[in-house]
């Protein structure tokens, strides 16, 4: 998982890939710390052509604005390059997982 550091390497990463997700975090949050490395399982495992980015919110909140998150973790998830799924605070694996594969599977067959 590629850390942004930038709002130009953010929209350059959606520009140049068809799947992405975003894992919007902050540094005070235990729940982001336990799920980040599931969340990396479960993509590299069962979706290996989505580009996975984290982006701590207390240093980019001006990306964290522009794409309207408020809590974390937020995970977006973008499809040529349009935001196809948002999960924020609670939410299971297996329904982010199930959400992910039929876009997934139209766009990489």
């Amino acid at each position: 998982m590629e850390t942004i550091r930038s709002i130009q390497a953010f929209n350059q990463i959606l520009a140049e890939n068809d799947a992405v997700l975003t894992y919007f975090s902050t540094e005070n949050c235990s729940v982001c710390k336990v799920l980040k490395p599931k969340i990396i399982e479960m993509i590299g495992e069962s979706f290996p052509k989505m580009k996975m980015i984290f982006i701590e919110s207390d240093h980019l909140p001006e990306l964290a604005a522009q794409n309207k998150v408020f809590a974390a973790p937020t995970i977006l998830v973008f499809f040529a390059g349009r935001e196809t799924i948002r999960k924020s605070r609670t939410f299971g694996l297996d329904e982010l997982r199930s959400e992910i594969q039929r876009p997934y599977s139209i766009l990489f067959g």
